[in-house]
């Protein structure tokens, strides 16, 4: 493209020029400017330094940005807006596609075209994004690009008059849909829509009309709407839109109006979430498999939801016990987990005798709970007899060479790995001699077919490989039933695991993730992963990152991001630690020694050494004391007492502990004794950083430390502030632009829906990048982000929310009922206004009511987890309310084997309970499936909000539970309106 500014300098005479002029309406804070960039010269070349600056000006409330630019004729570009600082370094850009400037075919030299914008934000992306795009909004049809109706442009000679261009944008139209804008001006119809202007579909669900227009018609007001096969004329919701064009500061020609996406109901739909491993079907083999999800995509039809929410799935194959059913601590983040293979689907021609093994394994094996290591040892037993029998025919097979080149890059790692941990007996890999540092030539003679072992590696790939079949067929299956598949995508990976063999370099090896203490845990949790070095990962735009999401989204259509907060800041601890507690957020600004002298701090080792006094050690072991003293500490100072250098950290304690003879002649247990020696050594007030002696961290509610206690008053006001300071003021900006070089890596990484858990400790900046960025977050009543509540307000939920009454970190919602007596009884009273005492038992009028608060409200999703739902029938509530929990988060070595007692089969069959949740789903105006795929006829969803009777309905229905529960009728005006 030619830049015409070089040209105009090098004196080219009679240069054929148009004007191009942007405007976007945006408020922006002091200090900060608009400016727009694209992909050719004249506006930077995707270099923001170059781009065009644009100059800001009010028109009523609003702020708008606006400049012009001279482009040859014929110009065309991308270009996007965004907000920089005096220094043009971006403060933050539009997320979604790029914008495309194509000029009028009548731009004439001389001519000015303005381009009137909105500012896309990532919500306005979210109908683009596979979950929408092709399940909810999926089409068996397709729409052909029109030709627009030509326009009368010689009347643009005339003075004051102007092609106006009309341009929104609507990805959910059903078929013989016409979209139409009317408004104030005779042109358009003067708000008749027998008048209304027809706009013709342009693609990429774009929808535009050109309108010759004079001065007069202009302010203008108007809106779009829709017309159906019937000829049913809808409106867009919200205000009128409105259109004001000054020809006295300028005469433009042209005017492209760009109006975003067309304003209708917000879409709200309801799914269902259960782990892999916790299905149950007449067709598994001990666990829930990938071909499962086909039934439990057709329960979910049936009952009104749009999704189906699963935990991880990757290969978690570690240590080859029971601990390896926890889901987050992947092996490979690319492998598919051989737990959810059915292997009755291996091969059509499977030999009688092995199909009697299998039917032997499953009356074994489908028992209350998952038998993680029997059932893992069976399925691969099994699996291995078929391979021995049909390896040649499959691995030769065009559809398997196909899959083996598309995955190469991270199956032949995964395979020689599988190899190397069996080998060995062990996957911490720094234990395999010379292969313990991975290299491209020693994994071509791990897996060349000239090795000894070469079945073993090609048994990977063929599991691998089914594995991609069935959870494909799976996924494919859901698609076409306009189901959702959400995928989890967990925050770390297991230290010993292929991924640190092969890329080192992106991780820490001598720190642990975890989180600070929050609702699940007091004392913090400590979750074994090392924690990522960005610094690397940024030298190849987190290509291992991307990687992960494109392998992902083969199967999923949405993800839920596990632990958010940790793409803004990660809570490190050292890897001598067990606990949680004594950590410091990375990415942080420590406190510095020269920062703390200036304060009147000087004692540092007081500070940061444990704080041990004869009076702690008398009070915490009473009359044991001294024995305590003489295993494990040394008196330094009179009264005063530090750990042996044996013992100096939680794990040399643990391990000192286990092989200690004198422990016996304490009373307390190993636990309780290993508890309280772990309170000793986390009694300090700073953490000083490894890596530099001169940074400092306070330790997390240092208030709760006897060794802060006993400080002087100015030192406790300084540290106060100082710990104050750390965690909730400094750090947002450094955490804001943490968050913003790697999320949006994520998110452009597929065009899968993507969710954050963003539950815990939140710093501020967290919600407005999300928002800014189109990232749904989470909602959980009885973890309220709002501060000062004890229960999260369902009706009060943001739209760009899930909301879910538990999830699988906390016990579900017949447990938490029946677990806590006190904080069930200010439940029901916050919700009923009622003194009366609660059912002991969450019997399914309780469950029916807490579902429908949730399914009203203005979340995007409401998500159950399925224990949740089938609490609405006693007869699935039989079960001890405690089994149903899938995660204890205070229990690092928690067995992660919860299994529903009922199969998928039976639930199918059960119409009274499919017929319950999917009148929850259509009462609360919730979009749902038909059992056909097609969305049905929603007209239901446009009464009910209109009525908004959303919560009213839900406290109706519970004040009759209270009346059937306690006899007591409830007074209406005592009813909390919330």
């Amino acid at each position: 493209m030619v830049n015409l500014h070089l040209a105009l300098l090098s004196g080219t005479k009679n240069l054929k020029s148009v004007t191009v002029s942007f405007r976007i309406p945006y408020f922006t804070q002091w200090g900060q400017h608009v400016l727009v960039c694209g992909s050719e010269p004249v506006l930077g070349s995707w270099n923001v330094k170059k781009g065009l600056l644009l100059k800001p000006f009010h028109r009523d409330d609003e702020l708008i940005w606006s400049g012009s630019i001279p482009v040859p004729d014929g110009f065309q570009c991308e270009y996007n807006y965004y907000v920089v600082d005096g220094e043009r370094n971006i403060l933050r850009w539009e997320v979604g596609k790029r914008r495309k400037l194509v000029l009028p075919d009548g731009a004439q030299n001389g001519h000015l075209v303005e381009f009137h914008d909105l500012w896309q934000t990532g919500s306005d992306s979210l109908p683009f994004r596979s979950a929408f795009k092709d399940v909810v909004f999926r089409r068996s049809w397709d729409l052909d690009v029109e030709s627009p109706l030509r326009v009368i442009t010689d009347k643009l000679d005339q003075q004051d008059s102007v092609i106006v261009q009309f341009k929104i944008c609507c990805p959910n139209v059903d078929k013989g849909t016409t979209i139409y804008v009317f408004g104030s001006t005779l042109k358009l119809g003067q708000w008749k829509t027998q008048g209304a202007l027809k706009l013709h579909y342009a693609g990429e669900s774009v929808w535009q009309a050109d309108c010759l227009m004079q001065k007069d018609d202009f302010p203008l007001k108007y809106r779009y709407g829709k017309s159906d096969q019937t000829g049913k004329f809808s409106v867009e919701s919200g205000s009128n839109r409105e259109f004001v064009v000054d020809f006295s500061t300028s005469q433009p020609k042209y005017i492209v109006r760009s109006d975003g996406l067309m304003r209708e109901i917000p879409w709200r739909g309801a799914g269902v979430a259960i782990p892999m491993f916790s299905v149950r079907s007449e067709e598994d083999l001990g666990v829930g498999e990938f071909l499962d999800l086909k039934l439990l995509v057709d329960w979910a039809v049936e009952s009104g939801f749009h999704l189906v929410q699963l935990l991880p799935i990757n290969d978690t194959s570690v240590y080859g016990m029971w601990w390896d059913s926890y889901p987050y601590s992947s092996l490979s983040v690319f492998a598919l987990h051989p737990l959810y293979l059915r292997v009755q689907s291996l091969s059509e021609t499977i030999p009688e005798d092995i199909k009697q093994e299998i039917a032997q394994a499953q009356l074994q094996l489908n028992g209350k709970h998952v038998d993680y290591e029997a059932t893992m040892d069976t399925k691969l037993t099994i699996a291995k007899r078929i391979f021995a029998r049909e390896k040649e025919t499959v691995l030769n097979s065009s559809t398997f060479k196909k899959f083996f080149a598309e995955n190469k890059e991270w199956l032949k790692p995964y395979a020689a790995f599988c190899f190397l941990r069996d080998f060995f007996e062990t996957s911490d890999h720094s234990q395999w001699g010379r292969l313990s540092q991975f290299s491209e030539s020693k994994l071509e003679k791990l897996v060349s077919e000239d090795s000894l072992h070469y079945d073993v590696i090609r048994f990977h790939y063929y599991l691998q490989f089914h594995l991609h079949i069935q959870l494909s067929e799976a996924a494919e299956y859901a698609r076409k039933k306009g189901v959702i598949l959400k995928g989890d995508l967990p925050i770390g990976v297991d230290r010993n695991s292929v991924d640190t063999w092969v890329y080192p370099n992106l991780f820490r090896m001598n720190t642990s993730t975890g989180a600070p203490p929050d609702y699940f845990d007091k004392n913090g949790q400590n979750w074994g992963f090392p924690t990522y070095n960005w610094e690397e990962m940024s030298k190849d735009n987190y290509a291992w990152w991307r990687a992960r999401l494109t392998q992902m989204a083969k199967y999923f259509t949405a993800y839920r991001i596990d632990h958010i907060l940790g793409f803004f800041r990660i809570w490190e601890l050292p890897d001598h630690a067990m606990t949680g507690l004594c950590g410091k957020f990375r990415p942080s600004i420590a406190l510095s020694q020269e920062e703390l002298e200036k304060e009147g701090i000087w004692d540092f080792n007081r500070l940061t050494q444990p704080y041990i006094t004869r009076q702690l050690l008398e009070d915490k072991f009473g009359a044991s004391w001294t024995i305590i003293a003489a295993m494990f500490l040394k008196e330094f100072q009179k009264d005063l007492y530090e750990f042996k250098e044996d013992c100096n950290t939680e794990k040399k304690i643990a391990s000192k502990l286990k092989s200690s003879l004198e422990k016996s002649i304490l009373l307390e247990s190993e636990e309780k004794l290993q508890g309280q020696l772990f309170d000793l050594i986390k009694n300090i007030v700073l953490i000083k950083d490894p890596e530099d002696p001169k940074k400092f961290y306070p330790r997390f509610n240092i208030d709760d430390t006897s060794s802060f206690r006993d400080l002087d008053q100015h030192s406790k006001d300084v540290l106060r502030r100082l710990y104050y300071d750390y965690y909730f003021q400094r750090q947002e900006n450094l955490w804001r632009q943490n968050a913003m070089n790697t999320l949006p890596v994520l998110l452009n990484s597929s065009d899968m829906l993507a969710c954050g858990e963003d539950l815990g400790l939140i710093p501020s900046c967290v919600h407005p990048v999300m928002q800014e960025l189109g990232l749904i977050g989470l909602r959980i009543q009885r973890m309220p982000s709002e501060p000062g509540l004890e229960f999260g307000i369902p009706s009060q939920y943001p739209y760009m929310t899930v909301c879910a009454p538990s999830c699988h970190d906390c016990s579900t919602l017949r447990a938490w009922w029946e677990e806590d007596e006190e904080r069930r009884r200010r439940f029901f009273q916050i919700f009923l206004g009622s003194d009366n005492s609660p059912p002991e038992q969450c019997i399914p009028e309780i469950v029916h009511f807490i579902l429908q608060q949730h399914v009203e409200a203005p979340s995007m999703w409401s998500i159950f987890p399925l224990q949740d739902l089938l609490a609405l029938k006693e007869e699935y509530a039989a079960r001890p309310a405690p089994e149903e929990t899938i995660n204890d988060p205070t229990n690092p070595k928690h067995y992660w084997r919860y299994r529903v007692h009922v199969t998928l089969e039976t639930l199918m069959k059960d119409e009274h309970l499919i017929t319950t949740i999917k009148d929850l789903v259509r009462s609360s105006g919730r979009f749902y499936p038909s059992s056909s795929g097609e969305l049905e006829d929603q007209d239901a969803v446009v009464a009910i909000l209109e009525k908004q009777k959303l919560v009213a309905n839900g406290q109706e229905e519970l004040q009759q539970v209270v009346t059937v529960t306690t006899g007591i009728p409830m007074n209406k005006e005592t009813v909390a309106v919330l």
